[in-house]
């Protein structure tokens, strides 16, 4: 029988630990052992909570012993820094859910508006500067596209932008799951990226995702 890394879930902003519940519930079905890991979107920046979680895995993990990591959203962006300051530890595969890998519009515009609701979470990760993916580590990116969200408000008024300037060129670019661009999911050095009829949120409690998010763990790439 195939041995199963410990599985450490990370949630997104304005969220806790709860929200990863569903999800790693299904991966316990799966036989993998898996904690959530709860962290202080608002009041502490990306480097601070990459360094709680080193800190969480010396006091409870081996680091002989291969972790693999999943993210929702700005948790994503945690594993990104995470992995990139604290080589010591052994990365299996990590897989991002609705992660804006490379910065994300929402946020652009909510940092302008009223800085305060993205609190200290906008730099150097959701402006699109968080540290750059180490070659070794074996990422799937799973985006949604169903727009459904608080945040479709920005994103379909810069829709609007975009065409009226008419630099929308394809209608795919435009394309969102109510808070995250497909298009800001994507970064190159993702081992495999697959699109999902979910929404942001939605994407946490949908089974499919689940299911992928498990294969890819097991086999380091989507189902096709």
């Amino acid at each position: 029988m195939q041995h199963k890394n410990r599985v450490i879930l990370i949630h997104g902003l304005h969220q806790t630990a709860w929200i990863m519940r569903p999800l790693a519930k299904r991966l316990q079905a799966a036989g993998f052992d898996t904690h959530q890991y709860s962290y202080r979107s608002m009041r502490d920046g990306i480097t601070t909570n990459s360094q709680r979680l080193n800190t969480w895995l010396e006091h409870n993990h081996h680091p002989d012993l291969p972790i693999d990591l999943v993210g929702h959203s700005l948790g994503g962006l945690i594993i990104r820094d995470f992995v990139y300051h604290y080589p010591k530890w052994q990365i299996g595969r990590c897989v991002t859910l609705g992660t804006p890998h490379v910065g994300s519009v929402c946020a652009d515009y909510i940092w302008r508006l009223t800085p305060v609701v993205v609190g200290r979470s906008y730099v150097d990760a959701l402006d699109g500067t968080v540290a750059p993916l180490p070659e070794h580590v074996t990422l799937g990116v799973i985006a949604g596209n169903k727009p459904y969200g608080l945040g479709q408000l920005f994103l379909q008024y810069h829709n609007r932008k975009l065409r009226k300037a008419g630099r929308s060129q394809l209608e795919q670019e435009l394309v969102h799951d109510g808070t995250v661009y497909v298009k800001e999911t994507k970064i190159d050095a993702a081992t495999d990226h697959i699109v999902m009829p979910v929404s942001h949120t939605g994407m946490l409690v949908n089974e499919s995702v689940a299911a992928q998010t498990e294969y890819f763990l097991q086999y380091g790439r989507f189902k096709r």
